[in-house]
């Protein structure tokens, strides 16, 4: 018991610290490109956290099935312990950029493991609670992250948005240390091969989200290496990403539906806040505050969660989030100037309440439709599904932003198309069978 609690006491801070670092460079960034120069590279200290973060979480996955989960998570610590420290030393943008990536290594490494961990150590209908104290972490650095970023700013440094990483990242690491992991892992030859062409294929995809132009010819490069990808890793014994989990098609629509949602609207947390301070005068600190409806209503979901899946199965909950995705998504659609806090934060809820529902429902769902030796890839790739809809999700809805005559024009725009594809997410939910509440029942037994 004093083991599972050392351990949850990493994972928590490690999910509060990784939550921090991936919002709060939103309002220090134009500071620190002033001070740096190369404002042309922006966007890349963004893009290279998130191109190495996305890429490793389904390799991290993998490692931790064949290695242990323990070696790995404190591995993720210490390497986003290095960025975040090379980060804050940085004396100009390309380093920068370059010690970003490695801190985008290290969150690829941590960021799957509380959910994999947790498989591992909780029943069913206990992994509903657990899950929603982890989403608490995002919804307190969505509050956390604007001061800590502008008390830093005004009162020290840029720098020290990367260096309180430290302590935080050093008590993760010691309180790892006690943890006895319950998992034996399966020892296997590494997939080195596979790992490197489905890097390239991601990173080549995930290029079309930040280049400005010849973005066809990154897509159909990404295209090419993902299916050398593919017919490489049906010759291997022991795959990367081990292709059997999808033919259970149950964990494959359950990837694909969560990718179609997250693509839909789960990027309009990036766009709301900016409303908010533009259209409305609302402040920085209180359009991240509106955010907050979004957690509220993903822990009330993610709770109970466990508990209705041993009752209700995956497919009416999964419809039910999507059901709640397509109302948030249509209310979205009549957002106005005259809309203020209280509009927002009360949609909030409702999309909150439908993503954590989606993402708790669909985790557990991957961890129990494979054997407890693919559990961490299983947990991982539903993950990496959600960050590639995220990416994809936001670039798509800041070119229909931009392609508005006018801003609220285009704030249309971009939410209509995610009232649209929260339509195709509700529909392709219907294709979910609800055949898997047995292996729940199963796994709350063990």
């Amino acid at each position: 018991m004093k083991s599972r609690t050392f351990v949850m006491v990493s994972i928590v801070l490690a999910m509060l610290v990784s939550s921090i670092d991936a919002t709060i460079m939103n309002t220090t960034m134009p500071v620190i490109a002033k001070e740096l120069g190369r404002f042309d590279l922006y966007a890349w200290a963004f893009a290279s956290y998130m191109i190495t973060s996305t890429i490793l979480s389904p390799v991290a996955g993998r490692l931790s099935d064949l290695f242990g989960r323990k070696k790995m998570f404190g591995s993720g610590i210490v390497l986003f312990f290095a960025g975040s420290l090379l980060c804050g030393m940085s004396s100009g943008m390309i380093e920068l950029i370059v010690f970003r990536a490695i801190q985008g290594i290290g969150a690829g490494f941590m960021v799957p493991f509380p959910a994999i961990i947790a498989g591992d150590l909780f029943s069913v209908e206990n992994r509903g609670k657990i899950q929603a104290l982890f989403t608490g972490m995002w919804g307190l650095s969505a509050v956390l992250a604007p001061l800590l970023g502008s008390f830093f700013v005004t009162y020290l440094t840029w720098r020290w948005i990367f260096f309180v990483n430290l302590p935080v990242c050093l008590i993760s690491f010691l309180t790892l240390l006690p943890y006895s992991e319950h998992y034996a892992p399966k020892k296997a030859r590494v997939d080195y091969i596979g790992a490197a062409l489905f890097a390239v294929a991601i990173t080549l995809l995930l290029l079309v989200t930040v280049v400005h132009r010849n973005y066809w010819l990154f897509a159909a490069a990404g295209i090419l290496f993902l299916l050398l990808f593919y017919f490489y890793e049906k010759r291997q014994d022991s795959p990367i990403v081990p292709l059997s989990m999808f033919k259970n098609k149950t964990f494959a629509r359950m990837n694909a539906n969560s990718f179609i949602g997250t693509v839909a609207l789960f990027g309009a947390s990036s766009y709301v806040p900016l409303f908010l301070q533009k259209v409305t005068g609302l402040s920085l600190l209180m359009s991240g505050v509106a955010l907050l409806g979004s957690s509220i209503g993903w822990m009330a979901a993610a709770v109970p969660a466990g508990k209705w899946i041993l009752r209700y199965g995956y497919r009416r909950l999964l419809l039910i989030g999507n059901g709640l995705l397509l109302v948030s998504g249509l209310c979205w659609i009549f957002l106005n100037p005259g809309h203020g806090f209280w509009y927002v934060f009360l949609v909030m809820i409702v999309h909150g309440a439908a993503f954590g529902l989606l993402s708790t429902v669909g985790i557990i769902g991957s961890q129990q439709m494979v054997s407890a030796h693919e559990k961490g890839v299983a947990t991982s790739f539903f993950m990496f599904c959600r960050n590639m809809g995220t990416a994809i999700g936001v670039t798509v809805m800041g070119a229909f932003l931009t392609s508005g005559s006018t801003y609220m024009q285009g704030i249309h725009h971009l939410f209509l198309f995610g009232f649209c594809g929260s339509i195709l997410a509700f529909l392709t939910s219907f294709l979910i069978h609800n055949d898997t509440s047995e292996s729940g029942k199963t796994a709350a037994n063990q």
